[in-house]
């Protein structure tokens, strides 16, 4: 039997761990990436952290600069360069301010409908419930032209409004929080209506302040969602560089005839990805918590 046991769980974090290499395997060569001249990213040479001999950097030449003023280290070359080619800095702000934004908005509105679904008798709850759940099986591709089609019609593209009005209302974060909502008490609710409580202010002063774990769990869904979207804001921005979003901000280093410039980008992509990475280390045991009292009921 214990052998038994033993083999089990031999079997399954074995699993775990090639699941985990799978996972880690491109944050790896993202990171190793970051770090290497372009020769040996071509080469797939240097291990971990490359030589980091000193490189000409051909940009330089092109601009008429001394050979030795030229020479760079690889990894200094790379996070420069993310900075200095692409307003970086600038598609970080808008990726805060439009996933901020979104996040929002979507518990203004979910917490509300959350707690009607969960707490409130009313005729044909059920099935609205039920289409929340079918809403949840559309794809966004296939409502996209006609969301852009809107946009348009009104004069909204290349605005902030055209990145967070199609997002403002989520039927995943109104049936998570319904499903927290569920694992309060009655007698909770009950004794907040006795005190002379309305429901609007049952909602913001007696479910919000339970609901913290599960509001966690669902920003990280949300913000990570919304801030590595490429597809939505590359139809609805065009025009205007200066709305880029993160992921968009990638396409400034990819080249044409000559090839991407794959040191710069991969350097890019590791100071995008870290406010995620930190976001959820400092929300991982309230992530965890929301997403176990979720499914309780």
């Amino acid at each position: 039997m214990l052998n038994r046991f033993s083999t089990t769980e031999t079997i399954k974090h074995v699993i775990l761990i090639l699941g985990a290499i799978v996972v880690l395997l491109p944050f790896y060569v993202m990171l190793t990436y970051s770090f290497k001249s372009p020769h040996e990213i071509m080469t797939n040479t240097g291990g971990f952290f490359g030589a980091q001999e000193l490189f000409l950097d051909e940009y330089c030449v092109a601009r008429g600069r001394a050979d030795a003023d030229c020479m760079v280290t690889p990894w200094i070359y790379n996070y420069t360069t993310a900075f200095s080619k692409a307003p970086l800095l600038r598609y970080l702000i808008n990726g805060f301010v439009v996933t901020g934004a979104i996040f929002v908005i979507q518990v203004i509105v979910a917490l509300p409908c959350a707690y009607a679904l969960a707490k409130m008798k009313f005729w044909g709850r059920d099935a609205v419930f039920a289409l929340v759940l079918f809403c949840l099986l559309i794809p966004v591709h296939a409502i996209a032209l006609p969301l852009y089609i809107m946009l348009a019609k009104l004069g909204l593209t290349n605005t902030y409004a055209a990145l967070v009005i199609p997002w403002t209302i989520s039927v995943f974060g109104i049936f998570l929080m319904r499903q927290f909502f569920m694992t309060v008490p009655d007698d909770l609710i009950d004794a907040a209506r006795m005190d002379g409580m309305t429901e609007f202010s049952i909602i913001w002063k007696v479910m919000l302040p339970t609901a913290i774990p599960a509001l966690m769990a669902f920003a990280i869904f949300s913000v990570v969602s919304h801030w590595n979207d490429y597809f939505w804001p590359r139809i609805v921005i065009t025009g205007n560089r200066d709305l880029f979003t993160p992921p968009l901000g990638l396409r400034e280093f990819k080249g044409d005839a000559d090839g991407s410039n794959f040191g710069p980008m991969m350097a890019s992509a590791v100071v995008i990805v870290m406010p995620l990475i930190i976001a959820f280390m400092l929300a991982q045991r309230r992530f965890i918590e929301g997403i176990t009292l979720s499914g309780m009921k």
